[in-house]
């Protein structure tokens, strides 16, 4: 019997369906409810908010929609929310997932595990859980949190998780808050012996309220976490080297360019399915007929809608190094087509970090001669700067900090907390 790694795996299943419209890998946001009220989060609700429990989908619904996704394909599964361990129901959900053969992951704050739990997924070991930190310090991760002792339950909740062996992550969101403290949480999780990420993409809420980009770094301390590790440096060098070496991007109307619709989607704790996590322009409901249904239909026809204007994002040749997607439009702007000048500054100070000169893309403010592009200068030569009151040790050049970056051909999962 030939073995073949999990990263060849994944990429043959890829290459093997990529003329087939299937739903590969779905997230199912089990409850927006969650102990915590983290200042960057972009959907939690309180704990004790009984109208969004009794809103929820029920656990026979989520076996029917266990049941259609098995039917369909479905290989990878992620339960996100809000805190999936919030629904006391979250076990038979998951067990039931379990017994379908889903890859599942689960994401989760960690601060509601218990004994009981942890043996239960000892015994149902998932494909991997991801924990996110909030601090290193109990000081830093409560003023994110705004909740007491929840320092000490999530760590209590990695110790349970560890000493059953169970297939643990850590990651963090670097924010104005804890930034100091990112480091500190790669070296907890290098003594743990377990791999350790950070994403510093900061959403609105999807009720449409601004308040977590209060907390969001600024584009010059993004990229400064970026560089600070050579691996990741070297990955934007090539993502860079290939679009410029490719020229302008092929013209093109279609309004979606990730996998969301094709390989992916999202289905909230309502029943309403979206192209991601983020994205809440897709009315369809699975309650009204089925997941099936909505991705053969509702979601394809989101799938296939137009742009109906030109933008400058149209013919940059940067966009490997861009966050930008519809959804991030819709969140910032309440516009799918609007650019979303925060990324811009990210992407243009990305490739300006590595000595390039962007080609024009039309009425861009980031690109020479634009209103932006001097600031940007500045904020390369301060780089050195941005590193060290970030706390950055020099030789914090661990591999393990990041995970490397990859086109905005999809999420990469930052979308989960």
């Amino acid at each position: 019997m030939s073995v073949i790694g999990y990263g060849e795996f994944t990429h043959a299943v890829h290459a093997r369906l990529s003329n087939e419209r299937i739903p590969l890998d779905v997230t199912l946001e089990l409850t927006h409810r969650c102990p915590l009220a983290c200042q960057h989060c972009y959907n939690n609700l309180p704990m004790a908010d009984r109208d969004a429990a009794n809103r929820e989908l029920t656990l026979d619904e989520y076996k029917q929609i266990l049941d259609e996704l098995a039917a369909m394909g479905t290989f990878w599964l992620l339960f996100s929310g809000g805190e999936p361990f919030a629904r006391k129901d979250f076990l038979d959900i998951y067990t039931y997932a379990k017994h379908k053969g889903f890859l599942i992951t689960i994401f989760t704050n960690g601060t509601v595990l218990t004994p009981a739990i942890a043996d239960h997924l000892a015994q149902y070991p998932p494909f991997a859980i991801e924990i996110t930190l909030y601090g290193h310090s109990k000081q830093v991760y409560e003023e994110m949190t705004q909740q007491p002792g929840s320092h000490d339950r999530c760590h209590r909740g990695i110790s349970l998780l560890l000493e059953r062996g169970l297939p643990l992550k850590l990651k963090t969101v670097p924010t104005s808050i804890n930034k100091h403290e990112v480091f500190e949480m790669q070296k907890f999780a290098q003594d743990l012996g377990v791999e350790f990420k950070f994403d510093s993409l900061i959403n609105p809420r999807i009720d449409c309220s601004q308040s977590p980009l209060g907390v969001r770094l600024t584009p010059a301390e993004i990229v400064a976490f970026d560089y600070v590790d050579p691996a990741r440096k070297a990955e934007y060098r090539r993502l860079l080297d290939h679009d410029i070496a490719a020229g302008a991007p092929a013209a093109s109307n279609d309004l979606y360019y990730c996998g969301g619709g094709l390989r992916s989607c999202a289905v909230d704790p309502y029943g309403y399915m979206s192209i991601c996590v983020i994205s809440q322009h897709t009315a369809y409901n699975v309650r009204e007929g089925g997941f099936r249904k909505g991705w053969d239909m509702a979601l394809h026809a989101t799938r296939s809608k137009q742009r109906t204007r030109p933008s400058k994002c149209g013919t940059c040749q940067i966009q490997s190094l861009c966050g930008m997607c519809p959804a991030n439009g819709e969140l910032e702007n309440n516009d799918a087509e609007s650019p979303v000048d925060f990324l811009c500054q990210v992407a243009h100070l990305r490739a300006m970090a590595l000595g390039a000169e962007v080609p024009a893309h039309g009425d861009c403010e980031c690109c020479k001669h634009g209103s932006s592009y001097a600031e940007l200068q500045d904020a390369v030569a301060q780089l050195p700067a941005t590193i060290e009151q970030l706390s950055i040790p020099a030789k914090a050049l661990l591999p393990i900090l990041s995970s490397a970056p990859s086109s905005n051909a999809s999420c990469g999962g930052r979308c989960g907390h």
